[in-house]
């Protein structure tokens, strides 16, 4: 004859999976920004470092960066670089400005996602100054500027994997952005 298990390992049984679930569930959540603050960090799928000052060195060899500007389909917006490409040293730190004009009927907001590529020049591409992921607000018929400043890092030099490109492309995408909560307004009041 079998001995039943005491109430006391199903309790312990049901807390060990109920944990896991959770646990389960909160990496779920968690997956999405930690993805997001890895690619930030090391530069992975193509993100753009961000820098908090000039490169320390900069180097004879050249590497043509180009702006590629996108909008949504349906946003009514007119994006352009000031420039399609430039010519930079590396480790030279350099501005870009673009034209956002807002050609609909509407006043829009919309955010700006970016890109670069090849992948591995996401590590080497550091932005010091961007629009990016920020709501900007256009009214209709309105045109504004924005500006990136950027370098190439210097290190790239060094990487036998990308050491030789000649071509790095910034990509910039705006998206309309999504509706804020009533009470993510400031000051609103929750409706009840």
């Amino acid at each position: 004859m079998q001995a039943r298990p005491a109430p006391v390992a199903h309790a312990r049984t049901a807390v060990i999976c109920g944990g896991i679930a959770f646990g389960m569930l909160g990496l779920a959540f968690a997956s999405v920004p930690l993805y997001d603050l890895f690619c930030r960090v090391t530069g992975f799928g193509g993100t753009p470092m961000v820098g908090t000052a000039p490169a320390a060195r900069v180097l004879d060899k050249t590497v043509t960066i180009r702006f590629d500007s996108n909008v949504a389909p349906g946003l009514g917006w007119r994006f352009t670089p000031e420039v399609p490409a430039v010519k930079v040293r590396i480790g030279e730190t350099h501005e870009i400005r673009y034209t956002i004009r807002n050609e609909g009927s509407r006043d829009a907001t919309a955010v700006a996602t970016f890109n670069v590529t090849p992948e591995l020049a996401g590590a080497y591409f550091t932005k010091l100054e961007c629009f990016c992921f920020t709501d900007r607000t256009i009214k209709a018929g309105e045109t504004q500027e924005a500006q990136v400043v950027f370098y190439v890092d210097p290190a790239i030099a060094d990487d036998p994997d990308i050491r030789d490109i000649n071509t790095i492309t910034l990509s910039y995408t705006f998206f309309p952005s999504k509706p804020k909560p009533v009470a993510a307004v400031a000051g609103a009041e929750p409706k009840l």
